[in-house]
């Protein structure tokens, strides 16, 4: 029997996998911020700003988060050859390859079931490769669209071939999208887009649109009154004059030609004049007009949607790195603001969690407060940085700069706030024996949400049973303790859980028989944990700066042209 293949991308090390820990996140209250007044009932403050390995950290939002982030957007890094100041781009194939890998099938689970889209900044350099990875990954029927920004910049330099684009990769949990209520910003004014009615003759000729005739009754609507003679090389043909006062025809007459809506516009007249849904749902009327032509009218939905995917004139990362130093903010190549809010507004809707893992200078946090502010959205944000300087002097200074205002940098008063969390520290530490214990830092409130992490259960303490830390359904919960259980102990909690429900015991020694008691599991710690993941270790970042540079090739490049994810400080 002949083995069967599948086409997929392959490289060295694609079979190792890490074994993540699922950290806890803990706040710093003397890092969260926000403003000092409210806006409005819109405002948005609970934000997330997360400091740490952006693998560990999306494990971390793997359990709260699962399925509930619409809008995921990430610049990772291009792998393009060249170091430079927040991090080194310079990675073999293979190992971006593994880095992506991971970072994407985690992302990928915490997309909304209900078309929740994922966008990957992305240049010449591993686009391709990327495409396929993400083929892999998701799905090839979860492509929806690959955008081309084309940026704006000095491209007077001497080269054979001027790169002038970058892209931005689009996939859907569903491979559908909602409907987009943007308008490409490009629109002339005077395009038919804008209008509240969309007006088109339902002529068609051709083979597949064989000549039939129509008969317009007593009473169709007109956009004229008085009589027309038809053409004789005008399409429709009819078989007598256009006859119409008060806007109506006062006779009947046929019209024959090939149509684009035959049978929508018979429904029109069988509903005797009143408008009809087309199958985009859109209400349509027809109408006679002066010319003799047959126009569908159609009443543009409150919605407008008409997005291209060349991606124009939504200024440079020379202009953004320009007002970011005016607010003091050093960084090199940042994304338009308006560029990420025009994507952001694309596949989102009020409400929705946007998720951006390469956090950087922090326009996708920015982008979203834009929107909130033009239109009081509640669009939310959670952010995650692993770099502490661009943390430190880009991130928070920037978006406190976005919340309050900033003249300097002509920056709007946005208002809204964000949390600032960390990762806590890894959950077990070897002591000098080389026994695996639980880390000292951890206080018992810290334990029971991190054992619910990894024991699968919802950290929710109740205020009224000790024992009840978590739960996985309603009938099933989970107590966490650093205690040495005794048989007495065990027979107390057996008792008040009671014959209906469940609880899995994690406490550091037993004395119990464990299969006493029904209703109770009981299991040690650190032993029940020891071999689910790996333990203290806290960067996946792969150590790219030690890696070996290329040495300049001389190669010219056009000014302000981005050859890396201008928005990652993160690998």
């Amino acid at each position: 029997m002949t083995k069967k293949t599948k086409l997929e991308l392959t490289w060295p090390g694609k079979e190792d996998r890490p074994k993540l820990e699922p950290r806890i996140l803990i706040e710093d209250p003397a890092k969260s911020y926000h403003a000092s007044a409210r806006r409005s009932d819109a405002d948005q403050f609970d934000n997330m700003l997360i400091k740490g390995d952006n693998l560990l950290a999306l494990k971390a939002l793997e359990a709260d988060y699962g399925g509930k982030v619409k809008c995921i957007y990430i610049d990772p890094p291009y792998n393009s050859d060249a170091a430079f100041g927040e991090y080194d781009d310079n990675m073999e194939h293979s190992i971006w390859l593994s880095m992506m890998r991971e970072r994407l099938a985690l992302l990928w689970r915490l997309l909304a079931d209900e078309n929740g889209t994922i966008l990957i900044s992305i240049n010449d350099d591993e686009v391709h490769y990327l495409k396929v990875l993400c083929d892999e990954l998701f799905g090839r029927t979860k492509f929806v669209a690959s955008f081309v920004w084309h940026y704006e910049g000095n491209t007077d330099n001497q080269s054979k071939i001027i790169n002038y684009h970058e892209y931005v990769l689009v996939y859907s949990k569903t491979g559908e999208i909602d409907n987009p209520g943007v308008v490409d910003p490009n629109t002339s004014e005077g395009s038919k887009l804008l209008k509240e009615e969309i007006r088109n003759t339902i002529v068609k000729n051709g083979p597949k649109n064989p000549i039939k005739p129509v008969l317009l009754p007593l009473g169709f609507p007109c956009a004229f009154d008085g009589e027309i003679a038809p053409k004789a090389a005008a399409w429709p043909r009819y078989d007598g004059c256009l006859d119409a006062q008060g806007g109506k025809l006062i006779a009947p007459v046929t019209a024959s030609s090939g149509w684009s809506s035959k049978d929508l516009l018979e429904k029109f007249i069988a509903s005797n004049f009143r408008a009809v849904r087309d199958t985009k749902g859109q209400d349509t009327t027809f109408e006679l007009t002066r010319t003799g032509a047959i126009e569908a009218v159609k009443t543009r939905g409150s919605e407008k949607g008409h997005v291209v995917s060349v991606l124009r004139g939504f200024g440079t990362t020379n202009q953004m790195r320009i007002m970011l130093s005016q607010i003091g903010v050093k960084f090199s190549y940042p994304k338009p603001v308006d560029l990420i809010s025009y994507l952001v507004e694309i596949f989102t809707a009020n409400g929705d969690i946007v998720l951006d893992s390469f956090a950087g200078s922090g326009t996708t946090a920015h982008a979203v407060m834009k929107l909130n502010l033009e239109n009081r959205g509640a669009r939310r944000f959670i952010l995650i940085e692993m770099s502490d300087e661009t943390m430190e002097h880009v991130l928070l200074p920037r978006l406190r700069a976005v919340i309050d205002g900033d003249s300097r940098g002509n920056i709007a008063k946005h208002g809204g706030g964000f949390r600032y969390f960390t990762l806590a520290p890894s959950l077990l530490t070897q002591d000098k024996y080389g026994n695996w214990v639980i880390a000292k830092d951890y206080n018992p409130a810290m334990l029971a949400e991190a054992m619910c992490k990894h024991m699968g259960f919802t950290y929710a303490p109740s205020a009224e049973d000790y024992w009840r830390h978590g739960a996985s359904t309603e009938t099933d919960f989970i107590y966490v303790t650093t205690q040495s259980l005794t048989h007495e102990a065990c027979a107390k909690l057996a008792q008040d859980v009671g014959p209906d429900r469940s609880l899995l015991i994690c406490c550091k020694a037993y004395s119990a028989e464990a299969e006493a008691f029904e209703n109770l599991t009981l299991v040690k710690i650190p032993t029940a944990i020891l071999q689910k993941c790996e333990w203290g270790r806290d960067d996946y970042s792969l150590n790219i700066q030690n890696l070996p540079l290329i040495e300049n090739d001389g190669a010219p490049v056009a000014d302000d042209l981005p050859l890396f994810g201008g928005e990652t400080g993160d690998e």
